[in-house]
């Protein structure tokens, strides 16, 4: 238990707190803003992330990201849930284009849904959203083949990986399922 807490947990009136509640000592969040933007993180020219909760060990990670008019995802699926809110400018799947996704949007994608992501080359802003995604997000060539894989760990892995390259310390995202707040 941490050395912060009380050993008699109270609600703010005094009262016992629920058996079954979970102590926790301090919030767990972070400020976009306070996060560095890990430009074409995942490979992909024109999108740009910020890490808000990468759990390796839930498979899921949860990232703010700017994408640029024109860039685009390989076709791929995840293999869980996927969930997007889309707070500014336009993106569409290729399989879905009469339903852009635009300010205000809210997506969710059950485990298993194929789709290519893209960004029009008209739009005249940056596409900005944020993203929940569950376990791996798997992605194919044209021709049907494997390209690629991403999940949690990858991206944890490639944001400690050029935030020590850029020299920036330890990044604020929330690790694990409640854990902690990296750097802190």
């Amino acid at each position: 238990m941490n050395a912060r807490l009380p050993t008699q947990l109270t609600t703010v009136t005094g009262a016992p707190l629920p058996l079954p509640a979970m102590p926790q000592d301090r919030l767990l969040t972070v400020n976009i803003e306070q996060i560095p933007l890990f430009k074409d993180l995942l490979g992909v020219p024109g999108i740009h992330i910020k890490p808000l909760r990468l759990d390796a060990e839930r498979g899921e990670w949860v990232f703010m990201a700017v994408c640029a008019p024109g860039c685009a995802l390989p076709l791929h699926y995840h293999t869980g849930a996927a969930q997007v809110y889309t707070l500014s400018g336009r993106w569409c799947y290729r399989e879905y284009p009469d339903q852009p996704q635009t300010a205000g949007s809210y997506l969710y994608e059950p485990v298993g849904s194929v789709h290519t992501f893209y960004c029009p080359e008209d739009n005249t802003e940056d596409t900005v959203v944020i993203a929940w995604l569950e376990g791996a997000q798997v992605s194919f060539n044209d021709d049907g083949t494997f390209h690629s894989l991403n999940d949690a760990v990858l991206v944890q892995h490639l944001t400690e990986t050029q935030a020590a390259a850029r020299g920036l310390g330890p990044v604020g995202y929330i690790r694990g399922h409640g854990a902690d707040v990296n750097g802190s």
